[in-house]
C-alpha cells in the first residue's frame, strides 16, 4: 500500500425497514461480517434515519453509523442540529453525517416540500451545512454532540459546484459515480469520466489542511466465474452499454473473488477510493472482500 493511501473502510447501506428484532439482527450481522460503517438512506419508504441509527448503536459495539445521505430539502437546519447532536450522544459518538441535495422530485412532491432548481438545491445544502456549524459549535447548544469540534461530515457530490462545496466543507466526499438525467434517473460514469470528476474535486481542494476521505457507492456486486452472465440482467436499465462496458464501470464489482479484490485495490490506486459502500442486497456477497482487505 502506498504510504499516502488510507486504509480501507467498508460500509453497508441498509435499505429495508424492519421490526426491532429483525433490524437489530441485521445490524449485528453487518458487524459480524466486518463492515466498518452501518448506513441508512433518506428516502420515503425506507428506514427513518436517526431512530434506525440509534437502534443500530444499541445492537452493535464497533461500527460507525451514518446517513447516506440525508436529503437536505427534507430538513429544517435548526431541527436537524437537534437530531444530529442527540443521535451522536445516544450512539456514543459514532455518528457520521452524510448530506446531499436529493435527486427525486416525486419525494418532495409527496411530502409537500419545494423542489427548486439544481442551483437552489445546492444553495439549500450550503445553508444547511453553515447552519449546522453555527448551531452545533457553541458550548451552550443542547443536546451536545459527543464528537468535537463536530460530527464528521460526508457530502455526496458529482457536479462542479457540489464538488467545490465538498472540498470546502466535507471530511468525506462521496462521489456518486453517476449523473442525474433530466428524467431523474442515474446514468453511470465511465472510469474516464470519474477521473475527470476526481480531478475537479482535487483542484478545488488545493490548500486544505487535511485531505478528505474518498467514498464510492458500488451499485452492482457479484462473485462469479461468468461476469458477463451476471451483468446481463442489468442491460435493460443501462441502455447503450454492452456487457463488457458495464463490467468496466467503477460502480460495478463483478468477477471471481480474487478479481473483485484486485478491482477494489485499483479503485484506491487510480481514484483514491478507500471507503466503499455497498447496498444491503450485496452485504453478504461482498463480505469476503471486506475480510480480505480489512485494515490494509
Amino acid at each position: 500500500m502506498p504510504s499516502s493511501a488510507r486504509p480501507f473502510r467498508f460500509g453497508v447501506n441498509l435499505l429495508s425497514p424492519a421490526p426491532a428484532d429483525a433490524w437489530r439482527a441485521k445490524c449485528r450481522r453487518a458487524e459480524e461480517l466486518g463492515y466498518d460503517v452501518i448506513l441508512v438512506p433518506d428516502h420515503l419508504g425506507m428506514p427513518a434515519p436517526f431512530p434506525s441509527l440509534v437502534a443500530a448503536a444499541a445492537a452493535t459495539a464497533r461500527p460507525r453509523l451514518g446517513t447516506f445521505v440525508l436529503n437536505s430539502g427534507f430538513w429544517n437546519p435548526t431541527l436537524l442540529a437537534r437530531e444530529v447532536a442527540g443521535t451522536d450522544a445516544l450512539t456514543g459518538g459514532r455518528l457520521e453525517l452524510g448530506l446531499g441535495t436529493g435527486y427525486i422530485r416525486a419525494e418532495h412532491d409527496a411530502a409537500g416540500l419545494p423542489w427548486g432548481s439544481a442551483g437552489e438545491r445546492v444553495d439549500r445544502l450550503l445553508r444547511t451545512v453553515e447552519e449546522l456549524d453555527r448551531l452545533l459549535g457553541p458550548d451552550e447548544h443542547q443536546p451536545r454532540a459527543v464528537q468535537q469540534p463536530r460530527v464528521p461530515l460526508l457530502i455526496g457530490a458529482n457536479g462542479d459546484r457540489m464538488l467545490r462545496l465538498a472540498a470546502e466543507h466535507a471530511d468525506i466526499v462521496a462521489f456518486t459515480g453517476a449523473r442525474t438525467t433530466p428524467g431523474g434517473t442515474l446514468q453511470p460514469l465511465t472510469a474516464e469520466e470519474l477521473d475527470e470528476r476526481v480531478a475537479v474535486y482535487r483542484e478545488h481542494a488545493v490548500g486544505r489542511e487535511a485531505p478528505a476521505e474518498f467514498n464510492l457507492l458500488i451499485q452492482i456486486v457479484a462473485v462469479t466465474d461468468d461476469p458477463r452472465a451476471a451483468v446481463r440482467p442489468w442491460l435493460p436499465r443501462l441502455p447503450g452499454l454492452t456487457e463488457d462496458r458495464v463490467l468496466e464501470l467503477p460502480i460495478v464489482l463483478v468477477g471471481t473473488s480474487e478479481q473483485v479484490v484486485e478491482r477494489v485495490r485499483r479503485l484506491r490506486e487510480r481514484f483514491g477510493f478507500s471507503y466503499l459502500t455497498v447496498l444491503e442486497p450485496n452485504m453478504e456477497v461482498f463480505a469476503p472482500v471486506v475480510e480480505a482487505l480489512r485494515g490494509t
